[in-house]
C-alpha cells in the first residue's frame, strides 16, 4: 500500500542532511526513505530546507526568536497544515517539533508525534492529547520510562544512523570533538574546561540559534574560553562532520540534561570513535563504559576520560554501532508504524 505522509518540522529550524538538530536529521532521513520506497512524502518546513519529497515551505524566521516571532511561526504552520489537508488525502501526519501541540491538526487523519526531547520539556496537555487518533512515541527506552503509564505512548523507536561496512581508515588525530546546538543545557563550557585540564585540542561544531539565552550563553560562557587549541567551527556540513568524526580521538557529550537519544553518540560510534559523556539519560544505553567510551560524573572525569579514549578500539566502537544503531532498523520501525496507524484509520472509517 502506497502512503501519503505529511511530516511537519519544528518551524524555526531547517530540515536536511546538514541540519544541526537531531529531530531535523531524523525527519530528513524519513523523507528520503519514503520517497525511495515509492510513497508520497510532503514536508512542511522552513525555507532553506532540503527535501526529497514535496516541500511546503514556511518563511524562515529572521532575527531574535522572541514570543511574537514564535507565535507567528506557529500560525503559519497551522495555515500550511490546514491547506495541505484540505487539498490532499493524507494517510498520516507525523509531527516532530517540541511545540507540536501549538499546530495540532484538526480531527482527520492519524497523527504521530515523535518526542525528540525530554518529556519534562513538553506541557502536560501535549502528552495527553484530546484530539482523537493521536499517538506519541519516545526515541529511547529510558525516555519512555519517564511516563510508562501514558496510554498515548506507543513503543519507542530508537534513532539510527548510517553505518558503513567497515570503520573509516583515516588516521586518528589528537583532537576531541563536540557537536551540538550551543545552549546552556549542553554544557559546552565544561567540555572546554576539561580539554584545557587534559591539555588537548577541542573542536566544536554547531550553531548558535537566535534565542536570547543561547546567544548570551555563547558570548558569556563559551567565547571567552576559546583559544588557539579550543576552537568553535560553527555549523558543519555532512561531509565535513563525517571527516571530523572519523579522525577525532573522541566525541565529548557534556549534556546537563537527560539526553533522550543523542544522534551524535551514535554517529561517533559509527565512525569508530569513542564517546566521552556525562552519565545522563539514554547515553547510559548508548555508551558501553570502558568499551565504546566512558561515562563520567564531572569535569575532572571528562578530562581523564578524554585522555584515556585513545586506548579504546575503533573496531569495537564501529561493531557496536552496526549491531545496535542500524538506520535500516529505524526506518523499518517507522514504516511499520505508518502502515499500522493508517490501517487503523481505514478500519474506523469502514
Amino acid at each position: 500500500m502506497n502512503l501519503t505522509v505529511l511530516s511537519v518540522a519544528y518551524p524555526l529550524a531547517p530540515v536536511g542532511p546538514d541540519a544541526v538538530g537531531g529531530a531535523e536529521q531524523v525527519l530528513s532521513t524519513l523523507d528520503r526513505a519514503l520517497v525511495a520506497a515509492g510513497h508520497r512524502s510532503i514536508v512542511i518546513a522552513s525555507e532553506g530546507s532540503k527535501i526529497a519529497g514535496e516541500h511546503v515551505a514556511t518563511p524562515a524566521v529572521l532575527g531574535p526568536l522572541g514570543e511574537v516571532a514564535i507565535a507567528a511561526a506557529h500560525e503559519r504552520h497551522r495555515c500550511a497544515i490546514a491547506k495541505v489537508l484540505d487539498e490532499t488525502s493524507v494517510d498520516l501526519v507525523h509531527l516532530h517539533g517540541i511545540d507540536f501541540h501549538s499546530y495540532m491538526p484538526p480531527s482527520g487523519p492519524p497523527v504521530l508525534a515523535t518526542l525528540h526531547l525530554p518529556l519534562a520539556w513538553y506541557p502536560p496537555e501535549a502528552l495527553r492529547p484530546e484530539r482523537p487518533n493521536t499517538w506519541l512515541h519516545c526515541v529511547s527506552h529510558s525516555q519512555h520510562q519517564g511516563d510508562p503509564a501514558n496510554p498515548f505512548l506507543l513503543p519507542p523507536i530508537e534513532n539510527g544512523v548510517p553505518i558503513s561496512a567497515h570503520p573509516p581508515r583515516c588516521a586518528k588525530k589528537s583532537y576531541a570533538l563536540l557537536l551540538s546546538r550551543i545552549c546552556p543545557e549542553k554544557g559546552i563550557h565544561l567540555a572546554i574546561d576539561a580539554a584545557k585540564r587534559a591539555d588537548l585540542p577541542l573542536l566544536i561544531g554547531g550553531d548558535v540559534f537566535p534565542y536570547e539565552t543561547h546567544q548570551r550563553y555563547f558570548e558569556e560562557e563559551v567565547r571567552p574560553r576559546l583559544d588557539e587549541r579550543r576552537r568553535f567551527l560553527g555549523p558543519l556540513g555532512l561531509a565535513r562532520k563525517q571527516r571530523l568524526l572519523a579522525a577525532a580521538r573522541c566525541v565529548v557529550i557534556p549534556s546537563l540534561v537527560e539526553e533522550t537519544s543523542s544522534l551524535v553518540a551514535r554517529e561517533a560510534l559509527a565512525a569508530g570513535t569513542p564517546v566521552v559523556a556525562f552519565r545522563r539519560g539514554a547515553l547510559i544505553e548508548a555508551v558501553e563504559h570502558g568499551r565504546t567510551g566512558f561515562l563520567v560524573e564531572d569535569e575532572s572525569g571528562l578530562a581523564s576520560a578524554m585522555l584515556q579514549a585513545s586506548r579504546l578500539s575503533r573496531a569495537e566502537c564501529h561493531a557496536a554501532a552496526r549491531q545496535r544503531f542500524s538506520l535500516a532498523r529505524m526506518i523499518s520501525a517507522y514504516m511499520a508504524a505508518y502502515r499500522r496507524l493508517s490501517r487503523a484509520r481505514i478500519g474506523a472509517a469502514a
